[in-house]
Parts: C-alpha cells; sequence; structure tokens
C-alpha cells in the first residue's frame, strides 16, 4: 500500500514538470506489475481447483492500463493493497479478545529456594529466584505477590488468600481459598503476598491449556473462505457478461474498463473473513472458545441437539443426600473420615465430599500418608487427635473395600442416587448417598434452543435408564439412549437426523462422539482435556446456557457476513450497470468501489457483538473474560 502511495504521490509532482510524459508509462507500468504479481496468486488458485476473485482484480488493472486509464488502474491497486492493510485492521479488531489472553500468559514465576518461611506474612523473608514458567516443577514452593498471576496450577499453603478467578471461571466476584485448596493457574491474587505448592507443569496447567486452544482458534482460518467462494464464480461471470456487453454495444474498449473497476471484489474477499473472526471474538467474550468459522456456519444451521447426562444437563457436582453409618459409628463420623481421606484424591465426587464436610463445619484429620487406588478409591493413615493412635480410612467402591472390610452391605438406592462407602480399618463403616442435581438453567436452555430451531433433543448417557429418564422427562426431553458406551454414543449420534448436528458432553468417554458430531461442544471442560481437543467449541464457563448463546451468536455472524456480501454486490452491480452506459468514468468509479469497501467491512465488524451488549456488561462491572486486569 505504501508503495503505490509512493508511486501515486511522485506521478503527481511529475505531472508539474516538462517530463509529465512519462507519467502513464510509470503509472501504468507499475499497475501491470502488480496485476502480473496478483495474477501469479490467481494461477496457484485455478490449479487448486479454486477460482478465485483475483481473476476481476487483475483483469480490471489489466483492461484499464490497456485503455490508457491508468489513474484508474492505479487506484484499483490502490484497493487492493489497501483492502488487505484494511482487512489486517479489522482481523486485529474483531480478535481483540482473542489475543488479549494470549498477550496475558504468564511468562514467569518467583519460585522459594528457602523454605523456611512459608506463611504470606513473612514473605519478606523468603529467599527467592525469578525463573521461566517452564522451568517451575511439580513440588515447587512460589511466592506470588499481590496482584500477580498464578503462573500454574497450585495448592495453597498460606492460611487464606482472595483469588480473581473471573478470566476462568466467569465469576466477576473475588473467591475466598484456604490452605491446601487448588488454584487454577490463570487466577489473578488479591492484596497480599502468599506462598503456594506447584501442582502441575506449566503445560498441563489450566490456563496455558486454554491458550493453546485460543491459539488454535484464532489461527482457524480455512473455512471461513467458503462462503466468499460460492459467489466468486456468478460474481466474476456477471462482471465479465456486463463489461462485455457495453464494449460490444457501445464499441468503445474503454467501457470494459469502466465496468470492472467498479466489479473489483474486495466486498467479498473482506467481510466473510471480518464477520467470522468477529462471531469468534464474541464468543470469546462468553468463554466459548470457537475452533474455526466453518463451526459458526454449522450452528446457524443447527437443527438437532444430543446431550450426555453427568456433567452437562447435571451439574456434575453431587450432593450430600445422606450419611448411612453403621453401629458404632455416626453420621459426623462417617463424614470425616471420607473427607479427610478424599483430600487426596482426584476424583470428580472427592471434591463434593469434602465440601459436604466443611459445610457441616466438621474439622478435617491429619494424614500420615495417603494413597489413590486408581478406579477404586483412596486410602488414607490419618492421626486420631490427642491420641497417638492411628487409623486407616479407605473410601471407595464397594467391591475394592469389601477385601479389608468384609462386613460391608450395599445400602438401598433412589434412582438418581450414588453410593460412596467407607470403611475404618478393617470395619465398615458406612456409606455416603448423594444425587447429583439437575443444572438450575438446563430447562431455560432447552427452550432457547427449541426458539433458535432446534427442533430434535435427545439424551445419550452411560447411566442406567432408571436414573436417566426421570430427569429428561423433567426436561421434556421425550429421547433417551442409556447405558451406552462410547461406541453406542457415535452409533447413535451418527444416525440422527435432521442435521447439524450438536453434541453436548464433557469429559473423557465423550471425546470419540464429539468428534464424530457435526458441532463437538465441550461443557464445561477447560484446557487439554480429550472432550476439548476433541470439540469444536470449548465452554470455559460451567453453564448451559452458552449453548443457546452459542447457537445465537452462529445465527448473527452468518447473518451478518451474508448482509455484509450482498450488501456489496448489489452496489457493485448498480455501479457496473451505470458504467455500462456510459454514465461513470473509469477513475470515479474506482473511487466509488473504495466506497463499497468501506462499507463492506464496516457491516462486518458488527458481527463483534452489539455495542448495547458490550456496554451491559462494562456497566455490570463484568471485566473481557479473556483479559486480567488486577
Amino acid at each position: 500500500m505504501f508503495a503505490t502511495l509512493i508511486v501515486a504521490a511522485g506521478g503527481l509532482v511529475l505531472l508539474a514538470t516538462p517530463a509529465r510524459g512519462v507519467v502513464p508509462w510509470i503509472i501504468g507500468g507499475y499497475a501491470l506489475a502488480i496485476a502480473a504479481w496478483e495474477a501469479v496468486g490467481m494461477v496457484r488458485q485455478l490449479l487448486s481447483g479454486r477460482a478465485g476473485l483475483d481473476i476481476l482484480a487483475v483483469t480490471a488493472i489489466t483492461a484499464a492500463a490497456l485503455v490508457g486509464e491508468h489513474w484508474a488502474a492505479l487506484v484499483v491497486v490502490l484497493m487492493l493493497t489497501g483492502g488487505a492493510a484494511l482487512e489486517d485492521y479489522a482481523e486485529n479488531r474483531s480478535k481483540r479478545e482473542l489475543t488479549a489472553l494470549l498477550r496475558k500468559a504468564p511468562q514467569q514465576a518467583t519460585r522459594v529456594q528457602d523454605e523456611g518461611g512459608c506463611s504470606a506474612g513473612s514473605a519478606t523473608e523468603l529467599v527467592t529466584e525469578d525463573v521461566p514458567v517452564e522451568a517451575v516443577n511439580v513440588g515447587d514452593l512460589l511466592l506470588v505477590r499481590p496482584g500477580a498471576v498464578v503462573p500454574v496450577d497450585s495448592v495453597l499453603v498460606s492460611t487464606y488468600a482472595v483469588f480473581d478467578e473471573s478470566s476462568l471461571t466467569g465469576e466477576s466476584l473475588p473467591v475466598e481459598r484456604a490452605a491446601g485448596e487448588k488454584v487454577a493457574s490463570g487466577a489473578v491474587n488479591g492484596a497480599t503476598a502468599v506462598t503456594m505448592r506447584a501442582s502441575a507443569l506449566a503445560s498441563a496447567s489450566e490456563y496455558q491449556q486454554i491458550v493453546r486452544l485460543v491459539e488454535q482458534a484464532a489461527g482457524s482460518k480455512a473455512k471461513v473462505v467458503r462462503l466468499a467462494d460460492r459467489y466468486a464464480v456468478p460474481f466474476t461471470v456477471l462482471s465479465l457478461v456486463i463489461a462485455g456487453l457495453a464494449w460490444a454495444i457501445s464499441g468503445e474498449a474503454v467501457r470494459f474498463a469502466e465496468v470492472l473497476v467498479v466489479a473489483t471484489p474486495c466486498p467479498l474477499l473482506i467481510a466473510a473473513p471480518v464477520a467470522f473472526l468477529g462471531g469468534m471474538s464474541r464468543a470469546a467474550r462468553f468463554g466459548l472458545i470457537v475452533k474455526g468459522g466453518g463451526t459458526l456456519e454449522q450452528l446457524s444451521r443447527a437443527r438437532s441437539a444430543a446431550f450426555d447426562k453427568t456433567g452437562t444437563i447435571t451439574s456434575g457436582r453431587p450432593v450430600l443426600e445422606r450419611v448411612v453409618p453403621q453401629s458404632g459409628f455416626d453420621d459426623d463420623t462417617v463424614l470425616r473420615l471420607a473427607a479427610s481421606a478424599e483430600v487426596f484424591s482426584s476424583h470428580v465426587l472427592a471434591e463434593s465430599v469434602v465440601a459436604s464436610a466443611k459445610r457441616q463445619g466438621l474439622t478435617l484429620l491429619d494424614a500420615a500418608a495417603a494413597e489413590e487406588v486408581a478406579t477404586n478409591g483412596v486410602a488414607a493413615t490419618l492421626v486420631v487427635p490427642g491420641q497417638q493412635a492411628q487409623i486407616t480410612a479407605r473410601v471407595g467402591k464397594p467391591a475394592w473395600l469389601r477385601e479389608f472390610a468384609p462386613d460391608l452391605t450395599p445400602v438401598t438406592l433412589e434412582p438418581g442416587e450414588l453410593a460412596i462407602y467407607v470403611a475404618s480399618d478393617d470395619r465398615f463403616a458406612g456409606a455416603i448417598v448423594m444425587r447429583d442435581q439437575v443444572r438450575e438453567e438446563a430447562a431455560g436452555a432447552l427452550r432457547e434452543l427449541a426458539q433458535l430451531g432446534v427442533t430434535r433433543t435427545l439424551m445419550v448417557t452411560g447411566d442406567v435408564a432408571a436414573t436417566a429418564a426421570p430427569i429428561a422427562a423433567g426436561l421434556g426431553i421425550s429421547e433417551v439412549h442409556a447405558e451406552c458406551r462410547p461406541a453406542d454414543k457415535v452409533r447413535i449420534i451418527s444416525d440422527v437426523q435432521p442435521r447439524p448436528l450438536i453434541m453436548v458432553g464433557d469429559g473423557l468417554n465423550d471425546a470419540p462422539v464429539l468428534a464424530a458430531a457435526d458441532i463437538g461442544f465441550a461443557m464445561g471442560a477447560r484446557g487439554a482435556t480429550a472432550a476439548s481437543e476433541s470439540a469444536d467449541i470449548v465452554n470455559r464457563f460451567d453453564t448451559l446456557l452458552s449453548l443457546p448463546r452459542a447457537v445465537r451468536i452462529g445465527k448473527d455472524t452468518v447473518r451478518i457476513a451474508l448482509q455484509s456480501i450482498w450488501l456489496g454486490i448489489i452496489i457493485s452491480v448498480a455501479l457496473m450497470l451505470v458504467a455500462a452506459f456510459g454514465f461513470l468514468p473509469a477513475l470515479i468509479g474506482a473511487w466509488l468501489q473504495e466506497v463499497v469497501d468501506l462499507v463492506a467491512i464496516l457491516g462486518a465488524l458488527r458481527a463483534v457483538g452489539p455495542r448495547a451488549e458490550r456496554s451491559a456488561r462494562a456497566a455490570r462491572g463484568e471485566r473481557g473474560d479473556l483479559a486480567f486486569q488486577s
């Protein structure tokens, strides 16, 4: 673009000198050189089987130069080079929320060398060193200063801390954490320095995994071009036909050039990519990482939706229903034993058990040792307060516990309930019965989907029918496929009509079906889990309302992209007809085409989101979900 401006300025200067005669040769030669350069790209597209829109631009520049409309040819060149600059600006504008996260990725951590002091109050006495975040190892003691970002997933060592986790969960209020609780990377520390113990490497930490997903989303543009390509050949043919007829009827070759200079295809080249990137940026503000423009296009036409149950329709965080103690134990003892051991478990139910004990005001027992037995449960050697004795608490599946406590007896469960069994040394202590809760927003989300054109909904779950059917019936989902293995889910989803179909799920066993669906929607998935890697959309915020919001954004984005494209086409065709009758000189037509380009870009930028939507979020004090403010 700058080279074109320099050539134009040089030509204008030369017009005021005796060398004005060489100006047409300079301008025309430069325009033809640019046309030749663009023609190389055009030939490459044709060889790859794609009839690109460069044909019109190259033909317009060449025709204008050959009929003596050198300045008009230069304006078309300026349009092409300036259009690229405008497209870069528009892309940067529409990717603002996406790139904000990438800029804020933690690069360094403060590692404590001397572990003599661990409390926040003694932080000034600690011997520290700043290291790259990649150099942090599991178990390292870290100092997180006030307002700093937690560099890797860690466990809080200090007694108490307050964190801003809005960039991870969408929760705008500060979150209080106590010693021993896990804190995800990306959370912003409050006003007091704290110490933390690294529990994961940087590459496996939540924030860095989200960054990788966003990079993948920002770099995914291949399918976006297809929307414009649908109109490329018809628009090119129409333009050449109008230009050819104008030349044939008038007998003036200049008419051919005058028509083509207003037919240049920037509205098609720019409008679709800008609109889709804007839609992806708008989705990112609501915690939705969309991995490509093609996904937004599929969302706009979605007609069916399938749901997993646990962690999708339900919260995935069961709440305490009741405790069933055995003789010699009471409710509090069973729950305290279970929670003291479950602190050392990574199972999804462990967090619910610990949270239930804390809500009951129970003090957990210290552990001398602990071991998690994969797929079975956890065993912990607990210290009895005020005594020298220790007991071994085991929490998990009944088949495993029966090896150590032969007196274990199963409890009777109602549909939707699950039991966690607890043993103390070689005695069966009792069972903790929990129930997974249907998400409060599930019914509203399903109603919104129906309003957006999703005509068929079904539940596809590994749970038994007795548990799944009542939940589905309560939400108005009439089609239930229960006790499904991952292969069964893929088979069922493959046969569902009408399409496109959205599959909503989370967890490892949902990865195959998320990949097989037209649109895989990872519900509440964070980081590089199998579900989020295989899904087309990663919902970072744990709410089902994000699903209809994603469909709405898809519809808005495609509508705006098509509006911008058609607006550009209609204005260009009108200008072509005016030029065909000789009422639009080539130079003026070329400048008018610049106006058309600007209109198309501004129209496409509406996909970034309504101003009222952004203003309302700002008024509520909500920050950009992918930008940190400390």
